[in-house]
This record gives C-alpha cells, structure tokens and sequence, in this order.
C-alpha cells in the first residue's frame, strides 16, 4: 500500500508500467468535474470509475483483495476513512474473477483517514475496507492491470 499527496504520485510511476498514464490523466483533467461512470484510459488495461461512495460504517465495510488490477482511490468530495490488512493476515475467500473481487470475513486492522487531494495505491496483496464514511462521498477508483 501506499499513501501519500496527489502531487507526489510521479515519484511513484516506476511502481507499474500503466502508472504514467495515470498521472498524465490527473494532470489534464479535474477529477471534481468528470461525470459519474467508467472513463477508459487505457482499454480495460487502465481505467477510472467516478462513483458516490454510500455511507458505511466500519462494521459494515467489508475487506476486498483483487489479484489482477491495482486499485488507486481518490476521494474528490469528502475524507473517506479505509480500513488496510495485508492479504497474507486474511480468511480465505472465494474469488469472483468476472469482477476480479475476493471480499473477506472481519474488521481490518489498521485504520486511517484519506483526504481530497490524496491518494491511496492498493496492490494485489493489500486487502481494503474503503468508503468508511457518515455521508455520501463523490470518489475516483483507478483500476490498473497488475
């Protein structure tokens, strides 16, 4: 996992071949403005969904690994609160691989907040509670290919 300020995220384009392409689209475009939905970047390789994130609390937020896309979230509205165990600390799960989803049993074990103008870098070995939050919150998801 990785965590840091949008500005810094070129420091970070080494970690991925498609990372690049994320910062030039953060770069060029003002993530408060684009319509809610998918946007491709790349084909299926590399996209952003907008998404109004529901309310949940930490009991409800349930903790998801994927195996072949990296996910980057960005919090455009309001400061979400993320739930972070590493996959190697977690139940077993059934994996959905038409969604690329595995979602496991329990609480995280570490917590932390991410503000508007940072990011988040979520690895395939990085399970994540995401959108803990009293309100509605308008977000972006990255979804890079591993």
């Amino acid at each position: 996992m990785v965590l840091d300020d949008i500005s810094q995220f070129g420091r970070y384009v080494q970690l991925n071949p498609l990372f690049q392409k994320v910062a030039d689209f953060l770069a060029n475009n003002d993530l408060s403005t684009l319509e809610k939905g998918k946007h491709e970047i790349d084909g299926e390789d590399l996209f952003v969904n907008i998404v109004d994130a529901k309310p949940k609390t930490r009991e409800e937020a349930r903790l998801e690994t994927h195996i072949k896309m990296i996910d980057i979230q960005i919090p455009v509205s309001a400061p979400e609160e993320h739930g972070w165990t590493p996959l190697a600390a977690l139940s077993s799960a059934e994996y959905d691989e038409a969604n690329d989803i595995r979602f496991h049993e329990g609480l995280a074990q570490d917590y932390f907040t991410l503000r508007p103008g940072q990011f988040v870098i979520y690895f395939p070995a990085d399970g994540h509670a995401p959108a803990i939050t009293p309100n509605t919150i308008r977000k972006a998801i990255f979804k890079v290919k591993a």
